[in-house]
């Protein structure tokens, strides 16, 4: 960087954060006002010269000095889609906290991608909020470095894959959630028991299926891969995969969904058939959304604690901006748990 210096104090600047942004620029070969613009976000910089300074603050560890203090009093919250009472839920939690704290929420959805574009990145950055809190998203690594490099922390809630042992996250157990729902219909007599799951890309998805085996094969039911049809977590999905698992000659007795809203499409598929609920037809769903005790008949479903995960999150975020020790930790599970209502008996004689 600087060629008067000697190299193990150029390598000391780098551990220690205390390059200055004339030296990076000198480094970069830009202006000072330049890397000025790409730690604000603006967007008239090339995209090599964005990249070229990103990475060089990022190697030596810069930080906004004081950046709490320049930081926009808000909480950015991106979800792969908001089209549900389940976003809902999630946006209740994230505004109890900011509303405690004195800021606002702002919403993104990324229209059914897991990764947000560039753009979102980029007026994240010019925001320059509290902290970013991902639904069901992750980031790339370049939109992981501009977050850093302009110290915004982010924290994932319920992760779309392994977020990495180093990104700060909120989950539930949703394996546990799988096994204590077919557990529950195996104990209610039922021996061939179907699933609709989740997009298989999403690790709660592949959890709540994992569980969902787990519990056949302890009690020594085969898992029939015939029964288990993967979809989206949409209503739409829950009908139309629900109406080819019930129509087989040899269809099953009950059904574990990997959400509720699966559940309510596999409702109408089976009012479709003719099949009444539970007597023909055992259904547990997954989540707890408000609507599960309304309808008829009141779902059996795993409660997934939508709205204190999204607490939980939106206090991690905000700690981790304070450069406080978080208190749970940056890796938390929420417990999930069974609520038994009228969807499930015994299966037909």
């Amino acid at each position: 960087m600087n060629p008067a210096k000697p190299v193990e104090n150029r390598m000391a600047d780098r551990s220690s954060g205390t390059a200055t942004l004339a030296e990076i620029a000198r480094e970069a070969g830009v202006s000072a006002p330049t890397v000025s613009k790409v730690l604000n976000g603006r967007a008239d910089v090339a995209p090599a010269t964005r990249t070229r300074v990103e990475e060089l603050l990022r190697a030596y560890g810069y930080r906004r000095r004081r950046a709490e203090a320049t930081r926009s009093p808000l909480i950015d919250v991106v979800f792969h889609e908001l089209e549900s009472a389940w976003a809902m839920e999630v946006i209740r939690g994230v505004e109890n906290v900011a509303r405690e704290e004195g800021l606002s929420v702002v919403l993104s959805e990324s229209a059914g991608r897991l990764t947000p574009g560039r753009t979102w990145a980029d007026q994240v950055a010019a925001r320059r909020p509290h902290g970013v809190i991902l639904v069901l998203s992750r980031l790339d690594e370049s939109q992981r470095a501009l977050l850093t490099s302009r110290s915004i922390p982010f924290v994932v809630m319920d992760p779309a894959g392994d977020p990495g042992d180093d990104v700060p996250s909120i989950g539930a157990t949703n394996w546990h959630g799988g096994l204590a729902a077919t557990r529950h219909l195996v104990d209610l007599g039922h021996r061939r028991i179907g699933a609709i799951s989740g997009p298989s890309r999403m690790m709660c998805s592949r959890a709540r299926i994992d569980g969902y085996r787990a519990a056949l094969e302890t009690a020594g039911l085969p898992v029939d891969p015939e029964l288990i049809r993967v979809g989206n977590f949409h209503h739409e999905d829950g009908y139309r995969l629900g109406l080819g698992l019930l129509r087989r000659p040899d269809r099953p007795t009950a059904v574990f969904t990997g959400n509720d809203l699966q559940a309510l499409g596999l409702y109408e598929a089976a009012r479709e058939l003719g099949l009444r609920i539970p007597e023909d037809l055992s259904v547990v769903g997954f989540d707890d959304l408000p609507v599960a005790r309304w309808v008829g008949p009141p779902l059996t479903t795993v409660r997934q604690p939508l709205t204190e995960m999204a607490e939980a999150a939106a206090k991690l975020v905000l700690e981790l901006g304070r450069e406080e020790r978080p208190a749970a930790g940056t890796r938390v599970e929420l417990a999930t748990s069974l609520v038994v209502r009228s969807s499930t008996g015994a299966p037909p004689a």
